[in-house]
């Protein structure tokens, strides 16, 4: 049964972003809530940010962003609260340096192609960034940068395809980096304003609370819109979000035998 009435969706001129949080977790059956991501560049306004919580103690970006993801929570933080050192380099909060690099040997085993991987990282402008906000996407007070996914494999696909449909693209590419799944993932969309996918790092695996297998997708917030548009016009047109075997079915992935005749089931009669 859907929990949301996709045809009133489909009416509306402007979804809200409550709107979307909906129809994303009814129709892709999503564990978790799609994260917002707002990157603060002006002190003011990063400073006269309300938020319901800030860290404690330093934070990983992953821990702060579970607490928008797992529980409701609207989140902000400065380079004062984050603990993670990838975190702090691929949003500007530092430059790199040799000591972050011998961080990254023991994925290598090579110390120039360490250096390599580490520059290869998308990185904010050094000194540029304030702060960031993270937020359950229908309680979002500002509009997002980046909306952050936490998602497994068959929701990432559904996910990624609409995105394909809703924005007129033909393929989305994923870059994998050492280290720096969420923060950097973040940072590379928000700056090639295209959607992305890639798995966990060792940090966001055990700090991030990602022990089931999931992957991160993250689509810019300007173009979070069309991807709601295009999943809750597929639903509309089939039934619902699936595209696997016929189409139409209510879980994304149910049709994993594909056509076998064994896994059939027919209207009961008496």
């Amino acid at each position: 049964m859907l929990l949301v009435n996709v045809e009133e969706l489909a009416k509306k001129d402007k979804l809200s972003y409550e709107d979307m949080h909906k129809a994303f977790a009814a129709l892709y059956k999503l564990e978790y809530n799609p994260v917002a991501v707002k990157f603060f560049f002006d002190q003011e306004e990063y400073d006269n940010f309300v938020p319901e919580k800030v860290p404690g103690p330093k934070m990983t970006f992953c821990q702060i962003a579970l607490t928008s993801r797992m529980d409701d929570y609207i989140i902000k933080a400065g380079e004062d609260k984050l603990l993670c050192g990838n975190a702090r380099t691929v949003f500007g909060f530092r430059q790199p340096s040799d000591e972050e690099v011998e961080g990254h040997v023991k994925y290598t085993n090579d110390w120039d192609l360490a250096k390599e991987c580490l520059m290869s990282k998308p990185r904010l402008p050094h000194g540029e960034l304030k702060g960031f906000m993270t937020a359950p996407l229908y309680k979002t007070p500002v509009d997002p940068d980046v909306v952050f996914f936490v998602v497994n494999p068959f929701q990432a696909y559904h996910i990624l395809n609409d995105y394909i449909g809703g924005c007129k693209v033909s393929e989305v590419n994923s870059t994998h980096t050492i280290n720096s799944a969420v923060c950097g993932g973040s940072v590379r969309c928000y700056d090639q304003q295209t959607a992305g996918m890639n798995t966990m790092c060792a940090g966001s695996f055990t700090s991030g609370k990602t022990e089931k297998g999931e992957v991160n997708v993250f689509i810019p917030g300007t173009q979070i819109e069309k991807v709601a548009r295009q999943l809750v016009s597929r639903s509309l047109r089939y039934g619902a979000a699936s595209m696997l075997g016929p189409g139409g079915q209510e879980y994304p992935g149910v049709d994993v035998c594909k056509k076998c005749p064994m896994i059939r089931f027919k209207d009961y009669e008496k």
